[in-house]
């Protein structure tokens, strides 16, 4: 099982799509979205797992956590 890093997490409401959505801006393209607060923060949870393990399969550098950034 990997060792997933912490990373940060945008969490926003998307009256277009109405659901939460959820981004993870130091992993390229990692979003997941849920009906619920519950349900985006389980879903974006398996994608970040998901994200890593692919980079992983393609050998590509997973990026280290960098905490709070300065535009979220």
């Amino acid at each position: 099982m990997l060792n997933i890093p912490k990373y940060e997490i945008i969490i926003y409401w998307s009256k277009e799509d109405d659901c939460y959505l959820a981004e993870v801006p130091e992993l390229p393209g990692c979003m997941a979205d849920g009906k619920t607060l519950a349900e985006v923060t389980a879903n974006v949870e398996i994608i970040i797992r998901e994200w890593i393990e692919c980079a992983v399969a393609d050998g590509d550098e997973i990026p280290e956590p960098k905490g709070r950034l300065k535009y979220a």
